[in-house]
């Protein structure tokens, strides 16, 4: 199977697609970090070590789809971002025919410091879609931009405004769950690499080498020590 370094052409859908009108998506899972703490550019053992642990990955991830999800379009394709010198980033999204993208850029491949951490990472992108949450942050976004484009037309707002107030709210409906959904792709994704051999505890221990993002109301990430809580109780349960 082939998943390094394909050309990020590919039917992609999302923050850095080339389709028209992507949908929205959850938040990246890595966050921008100073250029010194990380390499663009994975060595040739980062490469395989990728390329092995997607093995192991991939068909527990579409197994748990299956069981969780029936109704999901369970096969999973795994892409390389190959564009240089962005900082480490993976995603989720949905191609023109709905089948799941699964997205890790040359920056992360470079930057876990071991299998354990690649997995878990792995296995968040992979439970954003068992758990339908690029659907479910559509809906919150549909419904902000009607709420709030329905409250300024009944202030009178001229066409401009409503349009303005319906493009808040879409965006304020979007983060509005943001946290949540990421703490719900942590417990299943440490589900899912457990599932397939790794140790998603020390998978975790990723968080460690991106920014904190703290607590802020409507931020898009929850707290490091939250995430971090999450994956120790799941995992301590399996």
């Amino acid at each position: 199977m082939r998943w390094l370094f394909l050309p990020f052409v590919l039917l992609l859908a999302g923050c850095v697609a080339t389709v028209e009108n992507p949908p929205p998506q959850p938040a990246p899972t890595q966050q921008a970090a100073p250029a010194s703490s990380f390499s663009y550019q994975p060595t040739r053992a980062q490469q395989q070590r990728f390329v092995s642990v997607v093995e192991r990955m991939k068909p527990v991830a579409e197994r748990e789809c299956r069981q969780r999800a029936p109704q999901r379009n369970c096969n999973f394709k795994i892409v390389v971002d190959d564009r240089p010198n962005q900082p480490p980033n993976a995603f989720q999204t949905l191609d023109r025919n709905g089948r799941p993208i699964l997205a890790f850029n040359l920056a992360l491949i470079a930057s876990v410091r071991n299998e354990d951490e690649l997995a878990f990472v792995v296995g968040h992108e992979a439970a954003h879609h068992i758990a339908g949450h690029l659907q479910r942050q559509q809906q919150h976004a549909s419904a902000g931009a009607i709420i709030m484009g329905g409250l300024a037309a009944m202030t009178g707002a001229s066409d401009v405004g409503i349009r303005t107030a319906s493009d808040l709210g879409a965006a304020v409906g979007a983060r509005s769950y943001s946290k949540e959904f990421e703490l719900e792709a942590d417990a299943l994704g440490t589900v899912i690499a457990h599932r397939a051999g790794f140790n998603p505890v020390r998978g975790a221990e990723f968080f460690n080498q991106i920014p904190d993002p703290g607590d802020r109301f409507l931020g898009t990430h929850p707290p490091h020590a939250a995430r971090i809580a999450t994956v120790r109780r799941v995992a301590s349960q399996l």
